[in-house]
Parts: structure tokens; C-alpha cells; sequence
């Protein structure tokens, strides 16, 4: 059944947030069909854990374009990584954002402490680092330093002492971010294969303590089979942005087109959403969608992504939006300036105003770019400092502490059936210590 569009003309589905079946329709999730890449890679990731580098080199070879004879081979050399060729611009864009996103980490790094809680009982917590992590670098339609960026920053920031890198293609650009940023530990090596030897090992790639990265459905896949094993950062489906506007003068709608067209050329699964009180400027958008579409290289999906997971939705008033935007729980979310951010459960990352494009995020303003799809939102924020640490907790209690807390201790113990930690209290406090 087609959407009611108020104009069949646009390139994207424009309706009103009446029409209760279209909004769901958008709403609904696209199925990534996981469990059919699941069946592709389980395979894959089976003949990595039992045969290790035979294995890895087999699907290298197939899939990677790799040409060396051995599985060191896949190891990028120091002499590559030093003399990865890039622009004077490249490299200093680089540390603009690399200070950014650090700067953002160490606001965002929890601290040790102990304190007093009530006499004779002192609580508090360690910081602890992961041993080692591995970073998963997509380079699919282009090669993506900005992700190396963004999950190996944070690490670093946490004391993460190992960071090994797997991206199918080792471009310039990323090597330049890695020699930048001081790692060493790079693998020409992606997909499935690259997550199978990160949480299992082989004999040239050691297994890790958590992997990080998006990758397609099949990496997806596998981080998330490999998942009862290793520990990953979330499973990251089709990429979405949703956009929350009102109908004032100040709305550019060049801008706004270009913010929904920088989220669609992702890939043609991608979801691009406007949510605006105007009808006016929802048509307007669409109108300046035309010539910015035309003017794309050849070969962007975003046209495909538009016309088959995106939409401009009218909606009655900005408590609707913020309402259907709850309810999506978007990846990247964008609201205008003063809007109350109270009002704001679910969404991976949060930009505010008509100078805050995702694009910022997605390099150089700070935050990571590392966010959860497919509602997760609902359920965490985006990668942080925090994926890299772990919280210890510490007691110290005297015989005045623990004599306070005995009778509520002993009392749920025994509630539960457990006379052995009752007695454990009991038996410190039936005598003084000895001097």
C-alpha cells in the first residue's frame, strides 16, 4: 500500500503525522536479516578458531585483496606506517580532532575515590583499564580514519595498554591517524574473519579483552556470535538521523536537505527523518532535496536511501516530535536551538541548533561518533571512555562498622537460607580482638 504523500513529485515521502500507517511504516525497523548473515559467517568464524592463520590467510586472500604468502604478512610494517603519504590539511585536521576527542574523554573518565560512607565504614571505587582491545575499522566505499579516531582515542584515554587495529584496507589516511595516535598493532584484514581472529586469536593476531567498531551486517553478525566469548561495544545496524524543526523564518531549508542528504549517502539503508510543524517548509525541503541530489557523485545511495527508509513528517506541535523522537530513539538526533533537552530520553547523540550538524560529530567537535542503531538508544549512549574501563568497588570496615551493620546482615542472611555468611559476621563479633 504507498504512502500518502502530499506530493508524489519529491524524492522523499512527505506526509502528516495523521497518517498513523505511514509513520509506523517508517518507524518500523528495517530487518537487517542478522540471523541470514549469522549462517554466512558462523562458518567463518568456526574455521578461524580451529585453524587460526590458515584460516585467516584462506579468507584474506578471498575477500581482502590480500597477496602476501604468510599470515605475518597481514601485519601493516612501522615502515608503512611511518611513510603513509597525506596532505599537510589531512594531517593537521587529524590533530584538531584527535585533541577534541581526547579533551571530551578525560571530561567524561570516571575518578577513583574513598570515602567515609557512616563511622567505622569507609567505601569506594578503582578505575581499572581493559588489557587490550580491538578496533574495527571499516574501509568498504571509502576508508574511515575518523573511526580509528573515535575508538581508539577513548582507550588510549582509559590506559587501555594494547590496541590492535583490523581494517580491510590499510589506506593512507589511516595510517596516518594510527602513527599519529602512537599504534603500532595493525592487520590488513576485515569482515568476519578480522572479529573471529580478534576474539579467538591466532598464532600472529593475539585475541582481545573487547571489540569496538561498526562494520556491514556481517561483521555485525559476528561481533555478535563472538559475543558469548569476547566482550563488544553493541551490535550497529543501517546508520539513522532524525531531525526536529519548526516553521520560523530563521529555517534554512538548503540546510536542512543537506543534513538529511550527509545521513542518506551512508548507504541506501540508511534513514534520514525531518519532523517539522510546517507543511510549508516540509515541501520546501523536499524542493531543495532535487538539485543537491544532482549534484552528488555518481553513484551516492542516498537517493536510494531517501525514496526507501526516509521521510518529512508534519507534525502538529514540538511535544509530538519529541514524542515520535523518543519513540524511534534515533542514532543521531537534531533539535533546534533553546530546545529543552529534559525533554530527551532516547538517542545516541544529541545536536543542538542550525550550527550543530552531524558532521561535526562525526570528526572533530569531541563526541564519539559511535552510536547505538536500531533503538539501542533506548538502552545505552554512544561509545565513551567508560566501554574501556572497569568500576572496582571497595569496603573498609572496623569492628564499629561491622557491629552496625550486623543485625541487617545477619537478619538477610538467614532470610535467605545462607547460616554459614551469618556465622561469618557473628563469629567477629562474639569476642574483642586479641591486642
Amino acid at each position: 500500500m504507498p504512502r500518502k504523500q502530499t506530493n508524489r513529485g519529491f524524492p522523499i515521502p512527505v506526509f502528516s503525522s495523521r497518517d498513523k500507517l505511514d509513520v509506523r511504516r517508517v518507524f518500523a525497523r528495517r530487518a537487517e536479516r542478522l540471523e541470514e548473515a549469522e549462517r554466512t559467517v558462523r562458518p567463518v568464524l568456526d574455521a578461524v578458531r580451529r585453524l587460526g592463520d590458515t584460516a585467516l590467510v584462506r579468507y584474506a586472500r578471498r575477500w581482502d585483496g590480500f597477496e602476501g604468502r604468510v599470515a605475518r604478512d597481514l601485519a601493516v610494517s612501522p615502515s608503512a606506517i611511518a611513510s603513509a603519504a597525506v596532505s599537510p590539511e589531512f594531517r593537521a585536521a587529524v590533530r584538531e580532532a584527535a585533541e577534541n576527542i581526547r579533551s571530551f574523554c578525560r571530561l567524561q573518565m570516571p575518578r577513583e575515590w574513598m570515602k567515609a560512607a557512616r563511622p567505622g565504614v569507609r567505601l569506594g571505587q578503582l578505575v581499572r583499564p581493559l588489557d587490550s582491545v580491538g578496533c574495527y575499522i571499516p574501509a568498504g566505499r571509502h576508508p574511515l580514519p575518523s573511526t580509528l579516531l573515535m575508538t581508539a582515542i577513548p582507550a588510549q584515554v582509559a590506559g587501555v595498554e594494547r590496541i590492535a587495529v583490523t581494517t580491510p584496507d590499510p589506506a593512507p589516511e589511516i595510517l596516518a591517524v594510527a602513527r599519529e595516535l602512537g599504534i603500532r598493532e595493525i592487520y590488513a584484514v576485515g569482515g568476519s574473519q578480522a572479529i573471529a581472529a580478534l576474539a579467538y586469536g591466532t598464532k600472529t593476531i593475539a585475541p582481545v579483552s573487547k571489540i569496538v567498531g561498526p562494520g556491514n551486517a556481517y561483521v555485525a553478525a559476528a561481533k555478535r556470535l563472538v559475543s558469548h566469548d569476547t566482550p563488544i561495544d553493541f551490535v550497529a545496524g543501517p546508520t539513522e538521523v532524525l531531525i526536529i524543526t519548526e516553521g520560523d523564518a530563521d529555517n534554512n531549508p538548503a540546510w536542512l536537505a543537506a543534513d538529511l542528504l550527509a545521513q542518506a549517502e551512508h548507504d541506501e539503508d540508511a534513514s534520514a527523518l525531518l519532523l517539522t510543524t510546517s507543511a510549508t517548509l516540509a515541501k520546501a525541503v523536499a524542493q531543495a532535496l532535487v538539485p543537491q541530489l544532482a549534484s552528488l557523485p555518481e553513484g551516492n545511495p542516498a537517493a536510494a536511501s531517501l525514496a526507501n527508509n526516509g521521510a518529512i513528517i508534519v507534525v502538529r506541535d514540538l511535544d509530538e516530535a519529541t514524542a515520535l523522537a523518543n519513540e524511534f530513539a534515533p542514532e543521531h538526533l537534531v533539535v533546534p536551538a533553546q530546545f529543552p533537552l529534559d525533554k530527551i530520553r532516547n538517542a545516541g547523540s544529541v545536536f543542538v541548533g542550525p550550527y550543530s550538524p552531524e558532521a561535526a560529530g562525526d570528526y572533530a567537535s569531541g563526541p564519539n561518533h559511535v552510536l547505538p542503531t536500531g533503538g539501542m538508544a533506548r538502552f545505552r549512549g554512544g561509545l565513551s571512555v567508560l566501554d574501556f574501563v572497569k568500576i572496582v568497588s571497595v569496603q573498609e570496615l572496623d569492628r564499629r562498622g561491622l557491629r552496625r551493620l550486623a543485625p541487617a546482615v545477619v537478619s538477610l542472611a538467614r532470610g535467605e537460607g545462607l547460616e554459614a555468611h551469618a556465622r561469618s559476621v557473628e563469629i567477629r563479633l562474639q569476642s574483642e580482638p586479641r591486642a
